[in-house]
């Protein structure tokens, strides 16, 4: 039987910028292969690869997804094996705690003909000059989206029961936890649940919330205290020991969107757009942050406003994309270019010498299904 695979972000294009979560989902691996080279050079072909072997040898993976390119992965981990390869090239560049102990460098670059891509250097550098300032210009963007958000966040904040807030939040600790407080430490993995991208907002709720009996659909407005509530519910489980798993905005890192704790079954997330979703399975239950504490007629006295600035929010973060949309068709071009200065049979043996280790790895002391 097949593994499951897990889809998760590990960084994002934020209001904040370019935003690194990947050594949160890498710490506890005693394998890491971090793989270098150029755009086109082969490293999201060659994880994929190996994640699809090692999934149809029954084996759990997770795929690390690409912010900037909807079509490649920035990292594949095999859980039970302890053991993940990842892009380490720019933006996610990965900091190295036992070098040749835990991580190893593989150079994808002994593919490519230096005399070819030097005869396109003048090329390249405009490129890449080009994208640099392309995601430069889709940052700024989305750092006034995020202004923009904050007028919309207060206006329900100055009409919110924080008396309310507070009981809400008690109600879920109580039900989610009860008295259950485990002998261990927590193990907290921080991703994202969701991330802007060249298509527009991307995110994996479904695949995330798979199997779990329990998962609770946060409705409500900006400023209603979504996030607050899943950071307090976040360190409760983090304080009484269950392992949990912390979704990050993909558009303000700062803020959360979601919390899964598997011992328990339970998801619980922002369920408004661009992460809409609706009951749709036994369990699911909806829990309405408007409604049960923010002022009645709150929507109706503010809606000129409200609409106003939905309709500015909406157009900054569409022009935000189109900057990572230009970067993307201009990351293109530089990956033809390295495309047809590569010797993918070198790639290939490459691939292989990694899926040798990983073999080994498999039926020594540290293999067999997790």
């Amino acid at each position: 039987m097949a593994g499951k695979i897990l889809n998760y972000f590990a960084g994002g294009n934020t209001a904040r910028g370019f935003y690194s979560l990947y050594e949160s989902n890498l710490q506890g691996l005693d394998r890491l292969f971090i793989l270098k080279g150029g755009p086109g050079t082969g490293k999201s072909s060659l994880m994929k690869a190996i994640g699809t072997e090692w999934a149809e040898k029954g084996y759990d993976i997770e795929y690390l997804h690409c912010s900037s390119d909807n079509d490649s992965i920035d990292g594949v981990i095999i859980p039970a094996l302890k053991v993940g390869i990842v892009d380490g090239t720019a933006p996610h560049v990965i900091e190295p705690k036992a070098p040749g102990a835990i991580e190893e460098y593989v150079n994808l670059g002994e593919a490519w003909d230096s005399n070819a891509l030097a005869l396109q250097k003048e090329k390249i550098l405009q490129i890449n000059q080009r994208v640099s300032q392309l995601f430069e210009t889709a940052y700024c963007k989305f750092a006034e989206a995020l202004k923009i958000h904050d007028e919309w966040e207060k206006i329900y904040i100055e009409n919110m029961d924080f008396g309310k807030a507070d009981q809400l939040k008690n109600k879920l600790l109580q039900q989610f936890y009860g008295e259950i407080h485990l002998n261990k430490k927590s193990d907290v993995r921080h991703r994202f649940l969701g991330a802007a991208t060249p298509k527009g907002a991307v995110d994996f709720v479904p695949n995330l919330t798979e199997g779990l009996s329990k998962r609770y659909f946060v409705k409500g407005r900006a400023g209603t205290g979504k996030s607050t509530l899943l950071k307090k519910l976040a360190a409760e489980a983090e304080k009484r020991g269950f392992d949990i798993e912390i979704y990050h905005c993909g558009f303000d890192p700062h803020s959360l969107d979601m919390i899964i704790v598997r011992e328990l079954g339970l998801a619980i997330f922002d369920s408004t757009s661009p992460h809409e979703y609706f009951p749709s399975r036994a369990g699911d239950e909806i829990i309405d942050t408007y409604e049960y504490m923010v002022i009645p007629g709150t929507d109706e006295i503010f809606a000129e406003q409200i609409s106003e600035i939905s309709k500015q929010y909406k157009a900054k973060m569409k022009e935000a994309i189109s900057y990572l949309a230009q970067a993307k068709a201009q990351r293109d071009e530089l990956e033809a270019i390295y495309i047809q200065a590569m010797d993918f049979k070198i790639v290939d043996r490459l691939k292989d010498e990694i899926r040798t280790e990983i073999i080994t790895r498999a039926s020594g002391p540290v293999g067999g299904l997790g």
